[in-house]
């Protein structure tokens, strides 16, 4: 079926059940959404654009903007600048666990894991990260800013932090692998465990809404964990920051 018939059908529907009194663009958005839920527009579609669906619907384009942000709202769709706007994937279940593997827990949902180094650093260690890997302030650590993604829509911006000393060149390994798993059995650590795991809200600034592609403001989740090996030595720490409406978080004991 086409767009524009989808489009027709869709309103021809909202219109046979009789709407009245119900403001325009939240009729527009309730229309949009019955058309996501019923598999008419797929997770990763790209909506038709403001002038397609204000002609379809008989509206003008800022009727059909305020539809589009409700939808927004509600976690159905995401903006894209200069690009659309597209359906976004059910929420993924993401488990805390003792065993807490990205790579896993997306895959295990269903979707296609990928994610790349955007950069990386060796920096003295402070405060807190210093702390949280047992160092003394000062020590040097491999920062690793990873940028990882379920179905190609990114899902987690990462700030990860590694004892220098014990993981020499952890960011070309990383660059290699895309896992910090194969990462860290590379250096001879075969499994590992959460340590501590802290969640907190934040509301996204503009480089975590450039990289998770959500609007300047939106509210996104942090997660700072450490991980430990099987003597209990801190093997990484990390900071990482989850789109509020792309995932739940469930903390498992």
């Amino acid at each position: 079926m086409t767009v524009r018939a989808i489009l027709e059908a869709d309103t021809q529907d909202a219109r046979s059940t009789g709407a009245a009194g119900v403001s325009l663009w939240r009729r527009i958005a309730d229309e949009l959404e019955q058309s996501i839920a019923n598999g008419r527009y797929e997770a990763g579609a790209r909506l038709p654009g403001e002038i397609e669906l204000a002609e379809a619907f008989g509206v003008n384009r800022h009727t059909v903007r305020r539809a589009i942000a409700a939808l927004a709202e509600r976690g159905l769709v995401r903006a894209e600048r200069g690009s659309g706007t597209y359906v976004e994937p059910p929420r993924i279940a993401y488990p805390i666990r003792a065993r807490t593997r990205f790579s896993e827990i997306v895959g295990a949902a269903g979707r296609a894991v990928s994610g790349r180094l955007m950069a990386s650093a060796i920096e003295p260690a402070e405060g807190d990260i210093a702390r949280r890997l047992r160092l003394r302030p000062g020590t040097a650590v491999v920062r690793l800013e990873l940028l990882r993604h379920a179905d190609r829509i990114p899902l987690c911006a990462a700030t990860s932090w590694l004892p220098a000393d014990r993981f020499p060149g952890a960011a070309k390994i990383y660059a290699a692998s895309n896992s910090i798993t194969r990462l860290l059995a590379h250096f001879g650590v075969r499994d590992y465990a959460r340590k501590s795991t802290q969640v907190t809200a934040a509301i996204a600034d503009a480089a975590a809404a450039g990289n998770l592609k959500v609007a300047l403001g939106r509210p996104i989740l942090v997660v700072e964990s450490t991980d430990i090996d099987g003597a209990g030595l801190p093997v990484i720490t990390t900071r990482a920051r989850f789109p509020a409406d792309r995932l739940t978080l469930t903390i498992e004991t």
